[in-house]
Order: C-alpha cells, then structure tokens, then sequence
C-alpha cells in the first residue's frame, strides 16, 4: 500500500547558509513528518551575518513553475518567504486563489543584518495583493511598523493587517528590547493573544522562517489556528534552545532531531 505524507507548499529564498528560506523550510516541516513541495523565489549571497544581494526568479518562469507542480501535487497548506519582487505578486495571489487551502506568509522584508530585502513599494502591494489569501501572518515588529507605517502602536498594526483581509497576525518581539520575548496575535472579532517568551542569550539567523514553517506544518496537520500558531511557537522556541553555529555570526535554530 502506497504511503503518504502531508504536503505544505514552500514559496522561499535559497540561503547558502541554510539558515533561514528552504532549508530551514524543508528542515522544520521534516521534523514534523510532511512533505515539502519547493519553488525558489530569490536567489540570495549572504552569510550568517548579512544578506548582501538578491536576485528575484523571474515571474513567468516562477508561473510556469507552480503550474505544472500545482497540476502533479496539490499541498495541504502554503509556506511564504521571501519573496523577490512586486512583479511575483500578482502570479502567487493566482494560484493561492485557486488552491484555497491554509496559507502561513512571513513577510521577509529587511535581513536579521540590516540589509533592506524588497523594494520601498513592496509592502503596500503585499498588502493588497495577498494579505486577502493569507490565513496567519507572521512580522515581526519592525516588519509589521514597516508593512503599517502610520499604525500608532503594534495593537494598531495588527489590526489593520487584520482589516486587509488575513485572519490571523502574530506580532513576534523577538528583536525588541526586554528580558522577554512577547509576541501577540491578532484576530477577527477577537481578544489579542498574548505569549511570553524567556529570552535567550544568542542571536538567531532563520527564526521566522522556522516558525512560519512550523504553523504551516501544524495547519496541514489538520489542528485549528489558534492551536497551529501556538504549537509552532513552542517548537520554535524548542528549536533555538539548541541553536547551532555554522558561521562567525548569528545561530541557526536546531530544527533536526537531535
């Protein structure tokens, strides 16, 4: 008898330190037993310090990509990362149209380094063209204040990324300051979810690439949005409690078996 596996579709840069993008794609949804489906959105050159360039895969050829995979193999739910260029946008919000399935976008737009990743009128056609297709949306806080630059506070960010048509925005503070790391969720009609974090020593290169990987594995998985956004936050934070180093600069999440 034939064997299967659930299936999450990865739309991710390819980061030579296997990091952050597929790898750590392809990393977090084996460790949960499903299958990755792949497309290379950007090819990058970076370390584990820095991103220093990006080269966008071209959009027909990204189209003609999904098209024939799509027809082969269709995913239980969708993984977005990076994403190299407005002109992608329009061919990714086509397929995800007709897929309906769960969609988990984090929106890469400035590496761990400090390297700008998208163009300044990125984030505004983000927001139009896909947050409508997105189930859980994942920022972090100086990504959701980008994404939402005249929002008064994080709350106000939240909601109106929740107003652009997504169901859920988790808000990771991570890179904010204080002894903990807070993140927050924000929903339709409902209370903002709030979880504390211990914080720990190092810095980390590919932590919302893990995480947005994780809830898409737990959404393929059949488990609710609420429990798939808090299952992979605590997989996550398991994952970089055994961080490792492979360069001179931040850790990369443990996401193998240990």
């Amino acid at each position: 008898m034939a064997f299967s596996l659930p299936r999450v579709l990865c739309l991710s840069g390819l980061d030579p330190v296997g990091g952050a993008g597929l790898q750590a794609d392809i990393e977090t949804l084996a460790a949960h037993r499903i299958h990755t489906l792949s497309l290379v959105t950007a090819l990058t050159v970076q370390d584990s310090r820095n991103v220093r360039r990006v080269v966008a895969t071209d959009p027909t050829l990204l189209d003609e990509q999904l098209s024939v995979l799509l027809a082969d193999a269709r995913p239980d739910a969708v993984k977005l990362g990076l994403l190299g260029s407005i002109a992608q946008l329009p061919v990714i919000a086509a397929h995800l149209a007709r897929l309906a399935v769960p969609v988990v976008c984090d929106p890469v737009l400035r590496a761990g380094g400090g390297t700008d990743l998208v163009a300044d009128a990125f984030p505004a056609a983000l927001r139009a063209q896909l947050l409508p297709l997105v189930t859980v949306l994942t920022p972090n806080a100086a990504e959701a204040r980008r994404l939402v630059p005249d929002g008064a506070d994080l709350a106000d960010c939240g909601a109106a990324l929740v107003t652009d048509g997504c169901m859920r925005v988790l808000i990771t503070g991570g890179d904010e300051p204080g002894a903990s790391v807070v993140n927050h969720s924000y929903g339709r009609e409902m209370t903002a979810q709030r979880w504390q974090w211990p914080r720990l020593p190092e810095t980390f290169h590919g932590a919302g690439c893990t995480l947005a990987s994780a809830i898409a594995a737990r959404l393929a998985l059949g488990d609710s949005i609420d429990d798939a956004i808090d299952a992979g936050q605590r997989w996550t934070q398991a994952a970089l409690a055994r961080a490792i180093a492979v360069g001179s600069g931040r850790r990369i999440p443990g996401r193998l078996p240990a």
